[in-house]
């Protein structure tokens, strides 16, 4: 029985493909091992009717598991929107569906909520390399390419401008204030991996409620796996492109100054110091120190390189995104 104190959590993981089907009962299985239970766990399904199918099938006897199809467009985005409006939880945890959460996950996140000003709470989020092994070349200070909390964001539980969405948590009122996750960014089955719907909520939230704390506990940990096609440089260099496409989405959203407000203390302070630890590796002939520096360099020129093309494009009219309300959640007491 939950403490009527404490604040119920509904967790969502969307899904898309059936190739990640042992990952996706993993995610599930880790959800449901919590020492802090979840109200709920929500399976949402991207517009993937074999998948869906399946997923009903498997967890058909159980109550505590419901499986979704998307209600929107083709989209992580539009798919993390209908969980939140299918939800019960005066909180809605996100877990990505190649990720699995440690047992005090949730016990972290509920915590945070006793401030009433807490309005999302992130956690971290630890690359399991299929290769057994982080490749030398590739710097931590990018792995948020694969999904992963990158070195140069603070530690402990502290203030963030933004959450990263695979390993986060909102109160159901943030939605409320601000509407739900913006359509036409991020993630898209197959498409161009694009990312940064997570950063654009969290900065309208925050102007939407100017007292809101936006806070990372790196207590609260999941662990994502990182395929072999995503340990190569292709990988690298195409995902730090289309961030800098996604970056210039959000920028037209929010404006230049907040969008890019994180963005300039990582590419004029941690970047540099990554190159430095690079060359000085290779200086003392460890392993990967000029890959690590040349691969930071070409991240960043990726980046920039993107970020100059989606602008172009936002200007000409050539990418549109929209903001929805999630709705009110579904059965909620």
């Amino acid at each position: 029985m939950r403490d009527p104190g404490t604040p119920g959590v509904s967790v969502v993981i969307c899904a898309y493909t059936e190739d990640r089907w042992e990952d996706v009962l993993a995610a599930v299985a880790s959800v449901r091992a919590q020492s802090r239970p979840a109200l709920e766990t929500l399976l949402v399904v991207d517009h993937n009717r074999d998948l869906l199918d399946r997923l009903g099938k498997e967890y058909k006897e159980t109550d505590d598991v419901r499986v979704l199809a998307n209600a929107g467009p083709r989209g992580l985005s539009a798919g993390r929107n209908t969980g939140i409006a299918a939800s019960r939880g005066d909180v809605v945890a996100f877990l990505d569906d190649d990720a699995v959460a440690e047992r005090d996950w949730l016990k972290h996140f509920a915590e945070a909520y006793d401030d009433p000003r807490v309005m999302a709470v992130g956690g971290r989020t630890e690359p399991v390399w299929a290769s057994g092994r982080r490749p030398d070349w590739f710097p931590e200070e990018f792995d948020w390419v694969v999904g992963c909390t990158y070195r140069g964001l603070p530690r402990g539980r502290v203030r963030v401008r933004n959450v990263l969405g695979g390993n986060a948590s909102f109160r159901r009122e943030a939605f409320d204030a601000a509407g739900g996750f913006a359509t036409g960014i991020g993630r898209d089955g197959n498409k161009r991996p694009l990312g940064g719907e997570e950063t654009e909520l969290c900065i309208r939230l925050s102007r939407a409620r100017p007292d809101a704390v936006l806070l990372i506990d790196d207590r609260a940990v999941i662990h994502h796996r990182v395929p072999e096609v995503r340990e190569c440089f292709r990988y690298f260099r195409t995902r730090t492109y289309a961030e800098g496409l996604s970056k210039a989405l959000v920028a037209r959203s929010v404006g230049a100054e907040k969008g890019l407000e994180s963005e300039r203390r990582y590419t004029t302070r941690v970047l540099p110091a990554g190159v430095a630890r690079g060359l000085r590796d290779a200086l003392l002939a460890r392993p990967g120190g000029a890959g690590r520096a040349g691969a930071i360099v070409a991240g960043v020129l990726a980046a920039a390189g993107g970020y100059a093309v989606g602008s172009v494009r936002a200007r000409r009219g050539g990418v549109t995104f929209s903001v929805v309300g999630t709705g009110e959640g579904g059965g909620r007491d």
